[in-house]
């Protein structure tokens, strides 16, 4: 699948979860049922899966986490507060670069309209 298809399958399931719980849960409960709804699609899909930050050739562990990856090409980057700040945003396109992924999705789940919450960001390579 290329990361259209699967971004495809991943904004239909984001929906499905909005729509079914609203807003106002924790980003971990939203997490754990989008997980559940991808898998059920039959998408593979890996949950707080570790980046490490290179630097000077050494791999420095320091605790960065892709909330979740799917397909292990498009990073899925869940939130759950008020407003998305600029650095929300920064955070997904800084994970793309660290993981030399081309495609990730950043959604606040906290909001009145999930289609005004769901934001694709790609990596120039």
């Amino acid at each position: 699948m290329t990361e259209n298809e699967i971004s495809y399958k991943i904004r239909g399931s984001i929906f499905k979860i909005y729509n079914h719980f609203g807003p106002g849960l924790l980003e971990s409960a939203y997490e754990a049922a989008l997980q559940y709804k991808l898998r059920k699609e039959g998408l593979n899909v890996q949950s707080q899966v570790g980046l490490p930050l290179i630097y000077d050739d050494i791999k420095l562990e320091v605790g960065y986490r892709i909330d979740l990856l799917v397909e292990n090409k498009v990073i899925i980057e869940i939130k759950s507060v008020e407003n998305l700040s600029e650095v929300h945003h920064k955070q997904v396109i800084t994970y793309l670069k660290l993981s030399n992924k081309k495609l990730g999705i950043l959604v606040n789940f906290n909001c009145t309209e999930i289609d005004k919450s769901i934001f694709r960001k790609v990596n120039g390579l």
